[in-house]
């Protein structure tokens, strides 16, 4: 029975992430940049509310009002403006955080940081999503990041709770193995591979290698990262609202990451 829950639990995660899968899917063939945004402005303000749950059992007070309105606003921002109107909205929360900072004496330093730094991670890295659906060949790049996220997620699982052996970050993630990590940068890199060979993205064979090495990176950076914010704050999960996931926090945490590194690996390759 003990053999069979790794498979157990890939499977409700994969049914999770499959359902998730269909709405991204949606966003991105029927609703262009402001269904991502809708999308991305969805996901980001739940998963922004955890991560504030998660800093207030640190005993910092960030403003959550200010932190999530800024978490939606980014995307929108990033649809009508591009980065400029993201790095905008993101000026703005700086600044609306300290006037916040400076209107109320019981505020801390450490909760105006935690305020912007929680929009930041959460709403500034995710809109990259908007900026990569905005390339000339937005469509296909955009898919081939959910879907290799999804491929870095599921296969690295996979294969790390059945053969993992060699413990990746043991005091971080003690489920995380480099066997899961070689199984997670195998298939992501597949994915960039074979959308280089089936769409016209712009991109020669060796620039997609590159994005997919630089988004396995950035998937395993931001799954430590997340988890390392966990661990400090003694919770398990984010949440709750995913099954085989826990929250949208653990969910995206590798997405958060991935988005930012794939859009500007992404530019420095040659699209535009």
């Amino acid at each position: 029975m003990a053999g069979r829950r790794p498979l157990t639990d890939f499977w409700v995660r994969t049914a999770s992430a499959l359902a998730i899968g269909a709405a991204f899917f949606a966003a991105i063939f029927l609703g262009g940049p402001y269904g991502i945004a809708a999308l991305v402005a969805a996901i980001g303000s739940l998963a922004a509310s955890e991560l504030f749950a998660i800093l207030r059992t640190e005993h910092r007070l960030p403003n959550e009002v200010f932190g999530v309105a800024a978490v939606v606003v980014m995307p929108f921002a990033a649809a009508a403006k591009g980065l400029a109107g993201l790095g905008a909205a993101f000026g703005a929360l700086i600044i609306a955080s300290l006037a916040w900072h400076l209107a109320f004496r019981q505020v801390r330093a450490s909760d105006t940081a935690a305020t912007v730094f929680g929009a930041a991670y959460v709403g500034f890295l995710l809109s990259h999503l908007v900026l990569i659906r905005q390339l000339d060949a937005g469509t296909e790049l955009v898919l081939a990041t959910v879907v290799s996220v999804w491929a870095n997620d599921s296969f690295a699982y996979l294969v790390g709770s059945t053969i993992g052996r060699h413990k990746m970050a043991p005091v971080i993630s003690p489920a995380k193995s480099w066997e899961g990590f070689a199984a997670g940068t195998l298939f992501t890199t597949a994915v960039w591979v074979f959308t280089g060979l089936v769409a016209d993205v712009g991109l020669r064979p060796v620039a997609t290698v590159g994005v997919g090495l630089a988004a396995s990176i950035a998937a395993v950076l931001g799954d430590l990262a997340e988890s390392r914010l966990k661990r400090e704050a003694q919770v398990k999960d984010s949440g709750r609202l995913l099954p085989g996931h826990g929250g949208f926090l653990d969910r995206f945490d590798s997405m958060i990451v991935v988005a930012a590194v794939v859009y500007y690996t992404l530019l420095a390759a040659g699209a535009r």
